[in-house]
């Protein structure tokens, strides 16, 4: 599994292990969704903060 993480177009370095755990999570969150199956090809996450605080 290939994993890159951006906050606000910088790329943050991730070494193998922290790959592995980060894709791993997602990819568990994504596929126990109903309309998901384990064929998927790419997943993406786009995360904004809301602007009030």
């Amino acid at each position: 599994m290939k994993i890159e993480l951006l906050a606000d177009g910088r790329k943050i370095p991730m070494n193998e292990f922290v790959q592995t755990i980060v894709g791993n999570v997602i990819k568990a969150m994504v596929e126990t969704l109903h309309t998901i199956d384990g064929n998927w090809k790419e997943i993406s996450i786009h995360i904004e903060q809301d602007e009030a605080k």
